[in-house]
Parts: C-alpha cells; sequence; structure tokens
C-alpha cells in the first residue's frame, strides 16, 4: 500500500546488526504516529503519491507539533538536534525533510526503507543506543547526522493509510 499525504504513520527505526546479519527495530507506541504533511505551497493534496526526493513534513498527531531540526548539538550525543517545534499554524524550514526510498521504486509504500534527509542541515534523522536518564527516562535519543549509515534507515510499518490518487 501506496503511502499518501495526509495518511498516519508509526515510524521504526531499522538498523542492521552487523553480527547477526538481520534488521532489528525498535518498536514506536502510539505516542510516535505521525501525520505526513506536503511541503507549504505545493500543489500536493490529500491522496497523492510520495516520490523519493519529495519533501515532506511530520507532524506529531497528539501535540500537533512538527518534527525540527536545526543546528544545535543533541543532548546525548552531540549531533544535530531534533525536536518537536510550532503547531498548527507554526511551521518553518526547520521542519521540511526529503525522503529517500532506499532500493528499488520510486514512490512511498508501507515497510518499504527510507532515509529522511532535513533539507537546512543535511543531516539524515537518526537514532542509536544512547538513552536518556532523566528528560525521558529510558528513550533512545533520536538526533540528525550529515552521513548515510545503516542505522539512519526508517520505514513506516503501521498506520492509516489513505486512498491514494497519481498526481498528474
Amino acid at each position: 500500500m501506496a503511502v499518501s499525504f495526509f495518511g498516519l504513520a508509526i515510524f521504526l527505526f531499522i538498523s542492521l546488526d552487523l553480527d547477526q546479519g538481520s534488521p532489528s527495530s525498535v518498536s514506536a507506541t502510539s505516542e510516535g504516529v505521525e501525520i505526513v504533511r506536503p511541503q507549504p505551497g505545493t500543489s500536493a493534496k490529500q491522496g497523492d503519491t510520495i516520490k523519493s526526493g519529495t519533501i515532506i513534513r511530520l507532524q506529531h498527531m497528539r501535540t500537533r507539533k512538527w518534527l525540527h531540526s536545526h543546528l544545535h548539538a543533541s543532548p546525548i550525543s552531540g549531533n544535530l538536534e531534533v525536536s518537536c517545534f510550532g503547531g498548527e499554524t507554526e511551521s518553518d524550514t526547520g521542519d521540511y525533510w526529503r525522503l529517500l526510498i532506499e532500493g528499488s521504486g520510486k514512490t512511498w509504500k508501507q515497510d518499504q526503507r527510507i532515509r529522511l534527509q532535513h533539507v537546512d542541515t543535511s543531516g539524515y534523522l537518526h537514532s542509536h543506543d544512547k538513552k536518556y536518564t532523566r528528560i525521558a527516562g529510558g528513550q533512545q535519543e533520536v538526533c540528525g547526522i550529515r552521513e548515510k549509515r545503516a542505522d539512519n534507515i526508517w520505514l513506516a510499518a503501521e498506520g492509516t493509510y489513505l486512498p491514494v490518487s497519481e498526481s498528474k
């Protein structure tokens, strides 16, 4: 099933366990449900397919804040900080992520491996096994890094997928 604008997705972090040679994932909870939104000022509408290279925004369903990054250091690893920012009417280019499909295919589909590259910083959305101890005790840090690595691949594994219409 294709992922379209305004669909809901629960993103799972995918990393390759090089010792075992098989993918493993850190599962997300319902707190991680994101609405896939288009870049403002485009002709994209609900149900349009999302092609590799498209700039998207991810809005947290419950808080309505945007997945955001900028040139500040992340608190644990010192990489690019990724945070939540703004609201329904408050968004800026720090919320823009370029969707890059890994492997074959030009249109984003459910369970397809992707990378999200931040437009302003060129950092890839990334996670690792370092966890917060105080602020978000036990949760992994999500940050941005500037190089492609096996541990910055993601997929939309679950969600509400809307009927797809091809853009002309």
